[in-house]
């Protein structure tokens, strides 16, 4: 018997342990996700790209992007109350919080997914880590369609819809965009901005452990998101789960290792500059 349990008891802290760098793999990405949602350039209901406000780039996967004007903003002085417009833009009452977890996803970023990606990275060629991100992407398509159509944008819905149907045929599962051929862009839908055009307002800042920063709204958005995913009810179990979100967040921390390097080295405070990017960011996907 006593063997048995200790048999028993070291199988526990070794899945144990395996849960917590799962984990660490697949959700502390959460500096170079922003950093790419805040330089991912805006695109309108009817499908057309905005032209960018800063200085052109390309990245990983030969997309332009846009290195964000925000990146050299300062953070305002306490001792000068802001105005009721920036109050509302950037409502941040648990800085204190937010910036020790922001500092905790940093360094869980800096010394467990990025040497990760680093190794995935020469392991898994680009052209395939691309492949990888776009079946992903393919899969989905759910959530951003059916808040297009919560949001009333019916244009944008179809889109969804034939980008679907064009990639699972003729992009064979989803992995080629082909329907990039016709000039059929996705839509950036999501449940926080349908919230947003219902009229919720967007709550305080917030930075968490493991995810993205995110708005009160927009966390409450990412849950309902969430369950719109084909994926937790093709993975019913919490490992498989666990296991495709890791995946998909290391091919996507590889496919961006440049952007967020980059973004570091040219900020001054970036606890600010991702926050208010981010911010501003959500803004303009809003009022689209």
């Amino acid at each position: 018997m006593p063997r048995v349990a200790v048999v028993n008891s070291r199988g526990r802290t070794t899945l144990l342990t395996l849960a917590i760098l799962v984990l660490l793999l697949g959700g502390c990405g959460t500096l170079a996700r922003a950093t790419r949602i805040i330089d991912e350039p805006a695109i309108p209901a009817d499908g057309s790209r905005l032209p960018p406000d800063g200085q052109e780039s390309v990245g990983a996967d030969g997309a332009e992007r846009t290195t964000p004007v925000v990146a050299q903003a300062q953070r305002p002085s306490r001792e000068t109350p802001p105005n009721s417009e920036e109050l509302d833009e950037e409502y941040d009452p648990w800085e204190p919080f937010n910036e020790r977890m922001f500092e905790l996803n940093r360094r869980l970023d800096r010394y467990f997914l990025k040497p990760a990606a680093k190794v995935y990275n020469k392991i898994m060629p680009e052209p395939f880590q691309v492949l990888i991100s776009n079946g992903f992407d393919n899969i989905r398509f759910v959530k951003r369609a059916a808040n297009s159509l919560l949001q009333g944008k019916w244009s944008g819905a179809g889109r969804e819809v034939a980008r679907f149907l064009i990639n699972s045929t003729l992009g064979i599962g989803g992995l080629f965009d082909a329907a990039k051929y016709w000039e059929i862009e996705k839509s950036r839908e999501d449940f926080g901005q349908t919230l947003a055009v219902w009229g919720s307002g967007p709550g305080p800042y917030l930075v968490l452990p493991f995810l993205e920063p995110l708005t009160v709204r927009d966390g409450i958005g990412k849950a309902v998101d969430g369950a719109m995913d084909p994926l937790s009810y093709v993975l019913p179990f919490l490992w498989a789960g666990v296991g495709m979100s890791a995946g998909d967040t290391l091919n996507d921390r590889s496919l961006n290792l440049d952007l967020f390097q980059g973004f570091e080295e040219s900020v001054i405070d970036l606890y600010s500059a991702v926050r208010n990017g981010y911010l501003r960011r959500r803004e303009q996907v809003i009022k689209e």
